[in-house]
Formats: structure tokens, sequence, C-alpha cells
């Protein structure tokens, strides 16, 4: 794999590119402390692997990896915990932690080399990542992840939401509504009301305006109405 390593601070970049010396399977063609000379290198060269860090002065890593067009794998590398659930968000192949360990490292790197062999099976000609079928949220200090079949529907409390789930009691996370749908694949999910988004395959019937998912009705707002109703006659 052909690799490039993005990173503000020059040691960084020397521990990637000595770790990556030791490993035959990963070629470290170029590195690089801003973002816009790796956007540029990006638009002329096919890059397999990219190493990012996420904490940078102008430009974050995840909004550098959103904005770029060269689709690739990519791994976070950073001193700051707490960017872990946006690192999966986006289907990051690893999240190192600085400082990180040769033999954390590798680790990495192999998951890389599976994915990216994957991808170059016959039916797989390209680096799309696979489709989203989980995410993870901070709950009070832990990271809890959620597959989106499990979600029936969210309900909005002003900056924080309730997931209602198949199973268990529901999660209590600080989002709002309009960040959470902006998360969520459109082809499963609507907002019905300035409260609530439901999980299109789990109605189970409509009685006028209410929407029946289990044992709780939820109401259609007025100004959703148009667009769930074609939505869900189709």
């Amino acid at each position: 794999m052909n690799a490039i390593a993005l990173d503000d601070e020059r040691p960084a970049l020397d521990v990637i590119e000595a770790f990556c010396n030791r490993i035959d399977s990963i070629k470290l063609v170029k590195t690089f402390t801003r973002t816009g000379e790796a956007r540029l290198y990006l638009e002329a060269n096919p890059i397999d692997l990219i190493f990012l860090d996420i904490n940078m002065p102008k430009e974050s890593g995840l909004a550098f990896f959103r904005s770029i067009t060269q689709q690739t794998l990519v791994i976070f590398t950073t001193a700051y915990s707490e960017f872990a659930v946006e690192s999966y968000e986006v289907s990051a192949v690893d999240y190192l932690l600085k400082p990180f360990t040769f033999d954390r490292f590798g680790q990495a790197i192999q998951r890389a080399q599976a994915r990216w062999q994957s991808l170059r099976q016959p039916g797989s000609n390209t680096m799309e990542s696979p489709e989203q079928t989980f995410l993870y949220f901070r709950v009070d200090f832990n990271l809890v992840k959620v597959t989106l079949s499990d979600i029936l529907f969210i309900e909005g409390l002003d900056n924080y939401l309730k997931i209602h789930l198949k199973e268990g009691a529901p999660l209590v996370v600080r989002l709002t509504l309009k960040a959470m749908l902006d998360k969520l694949p459109a082809r499963n999910f609507i907002r019905v009301h300035r409260s609530f988004i439901v999980a299109i395959d789990k109605i189970e019937a409509l009685r006028n305006r209410m929407i029946l998912i289990g044992d709780e009705e939820i109401p259609v707002g007025s100004s959703y109405e148009k667009d769930f109703f074609s939505l869900f006659r189709r």
C-alpha cells in the first residue's frame, strides 16, 4: 500500500516514517505538515492510505478527510481520545492514540491491509467505504456502539436525545436532532416532528396523523407531513 502522513508536528511524522520503514507491506511516499499541501498532492497522486492527525491548527483532520475527493483509507492519529466517535463515523480503519507503540501501529496496518485487500476483490473496484451499520455515542463517560437496525425512534429533548431501541432502556446522549439526522442514512430514517425522528422500517401502522411503533404513538408535525406521507406512500 502507498501511504502519506499528515501531522502538524514533525516529530510525530518521524515516528510514523520510522515505523513504516519496518513494515514491508506499507510504503510511506510523502509526509505533510499542512493540509493544503496534502490536498494538492492527493489531487494528482493516487494513495491507498492516509495517516492523519485530527487536532491541527487551521483545519482538523476530520474536516480535511471529508473534503478530499480521492477515496482512500484513513488511520487517525491524535493525542485526544474525545475524537474517537467522529473517526468511526467516517469509517476510519483505526484510531491511534499518541504515543502509540510499534506493536499497536502494526495492528492498525494489518487492519488496513485486510480492508485494502477486500476492496481489491472482484466486484469491489472502488475504494468506497462499506455501508454504515452502526454509530458510536458518548453516554456518560463511555463510548456506546449502537446498531442502526436496533433504533426504533429518536426523541429530542432540547440539546439531548433519547434513542429508543428494540431492547433495553433508551440511551440519553447530548446531541441535537439536526446533528443526529445528519449522521443517519436518509433512506432509513426520517424526521416527522420537531421532536422526533423515526426508523421507516419500524413503523407498524398509521392512525390519522399518529405513527405507531410498538406501544408508542408518535405525532406527525404539520410542517413534516407532506414529506413524510409522500415517502410513506412510495
